[in-house]
């Protein structure tokens, strides 16, 4: 029996670099008080969501990894409260800006990173004018708590991503995230689609899933985004075992068995079954499988 306390948080991003990490900080501690020992905080939680225009000055708040507020404060919190903790942040290196997260174990020492796969540009969330696509490939990493996979925002729509992290052993699947209403049409609400693909890579992979999302009202000269929390852990099969409200800032936690979880997906013969001999379209943009 591997028993592991995981938790969701949500909250509220102003201006204030320093007031967002002790806020964050303060979930953490919540989160940890109720026994979790991983724990996810949202995407880009340093700033605000600064997508929502594409503004050059905003640039500035990419930095490098070892220099990096929020992950060398996270470094201690992590190494003081015995928890691991991705931290999500806009990565320099050289000329190049990515949508990464650190992975903090309970040491307080970096495990490495991961870069954003999947790149979104549309209104309100204009990504690709601040970060390069991510080079790193999806990541597991072995933390003392188990083997957790992470993506970020726009890549838990993918499939293929969840799948790929499950199959190089995660046990666990984290989505730090950014989404709420869209700037140019008021009546779209995603939220339960949102929801909904996560909840298929649990119940695909046999695999919980947890997602932590910001809250609030978020304002960038005539655009406007309402982030809809809906925070969520997810059982593996694909059930919502705890489940924030849109708005209110939250902290969940789940306790899974590992070891019984392991089971199960031998058990169920979902890995055992698969052919990869007759997955190469996946490979192709098109459906067409080039020789």
């Amino acid at each position: 029996m591997r028993l592991v306390s995981v938790a969701a948080t949500q909250m509220s991003c102003t201006t204030n670099i320093d007031e967002n990490i002790a806020n964050a900080e303060r979930l953490v501690r919540q989160a940890a008080a109720q026994g979790a020992q991983i724990i996810l905080l949202q995407e880009l939680f340093e700033t605000p969501y600064f997508c929502q225009k594409e503004k050059a000055d905003y640039y500035v708040y990419a930095t490098e990894l070892e220099e990096n507020k929020a992950i060398n404060h996270f470094q201690a919190i992590a190494k003081e409260l015995k928890v691991v903790l991705p931290i999500s942040f806009y990565e320099k290196k050289n000329y190049a800006r990515y949508n990464s997260v650190a992975v903090i174990d309970t040491d307080g020492k970096v495990l490495g990173k991961y870069r954003k796969s999947h790149i979104p540009d549309g209104p309100g969330y204009e990504e690709k004018f601040y970060f390069n696509p991510g080079d790193t490939g999806f990541k597991v990493w072995q933390t003392r708590y188990g083997k957790i996979g992470i993506g970020i925002c726009w890549d838990q729509w993918y499939p293929e991503a969840a799948r790929a992290m499950a199959l190089m052993g995660a046990e666990i699947l984290f989505y730090p995230t950014a989404i709420g209403s869209e700037p140019h049409d008021s009546s779209i609400d995603s939220k339960d689609h949102w929801q909904m693909c996560m909840l298929g890579h649990a119940a695909a992979n046999v695999m919980p899933v947890v997602a932590s999302n910001r809250i609030g009202v978020e304002r960038d000269d005539d655009s406007e985004i309402t982030f809809y929390g809906s925070s969520f852990i997810a059982g593996p099969q694909g059930n919502k075992l705890a489940e924030a409200g849109r708005s209110e800032e939250t902290v969940l936690v789940a306790t899974f068995d590992l070891d019984e979880l392991e089971t199960q997906r031998i058990e169920w013969g979902i890995f055992r079954d698969r052919r990869p001999d007759l997955y190469k379209v996946i490979t192709s943009y098109d459906g067409e499988i080039k020789l």
